[in-house]
């Protein structure tokens, strides 16, 4: 589990202990009620904020999915090829590196909590973007808090280098990930596919 979902998880059991223990002391349907639901709760924040292991592809000239997900667009622009991807509350939100190289500019936009699938999302939306430029290729990252969303969560910063699939931050809850790529790649997957973060190769270069 990242250290971010920590204070929600102790947030929700400690709740979950008060009502345990107020019935244990009064009794009754409402404080078994009460713990039961924080439980539950805190089971759900502990598995939101998940972060397993990762099989990282080592193919040359790949570009792979920076979240888990369902893919919502794939689309050629004129500048570059566009694929993005919903997270659902369900989701692994911790966001990774679709290709290895430096990150050449970080750009975070404070803006509004619609939809995040929806078509102004990428230009309203709170966002933040990286740039991370390879050996043979630059790729725009883009994370987008959604209507739940509640923070955008980047470690990472100008001048750092990643690898492949290095994780670089995360969005509590659900949210949105958009991936801008040179028109020279291949992109290999389509709208309404599953991928996984780190995991998934979603592009090749030709």
């Amino acid at each position: 589990m990242v250290k971010e979902g920590i204070p929600f998880v102790l947030a929700t059991l400690i709740i979950a202990v008060f009502f345990a223990v107020l019935y244990y002391w009064v009794g009754g349907i409402t404080p078994l009620i009460g713990f039961a639901l924080f439980i539950l709760l805190t089971a759900f924040m502990a598995y939101f904020f998940r972060d397993p292991q990762r099989n990282i592809p080592v193919e040359a000239d790949i570009i792979v999915s920076a979240a888990d997900g369902r893919v919502t667009r794939v689309e050629e622009r004129e500048n570059g090829k566009f694929v993005s991807v919903f997270l659902s509350p369900l989701d692994v939100h911790v966001n990774r590196a679709p290709i290895a190289g430096k990150i050449v500019k970080v750009e975070y936009i404070k803006g509004k909590k619609n939809p995040a699938t929806s078509d102004k999302a990428s230009l309203i939306n709170e966002r933040n973007s990286l740039t991370i430029e390879g050996e043979k290729m630059t790729v725009v990252c883009t994370q987008i808090a959604g209507i739940v969303a509640r923070r955008i969560v980047c470690w990472s910063k100008t001048g750092d280098n990643l690898k492949l699939g290095e994780k670089f931050g995360l969005i509590k809850f659900s949210s949105r990930t958009d991936l801008l790529m040179p028109n020279e790649v291949e992109v290999l997957v389509k709208a309404g596919d599953r991928v996984i973060g780190g995991e998934t190769i979603i592009a090749r270069l030709n």
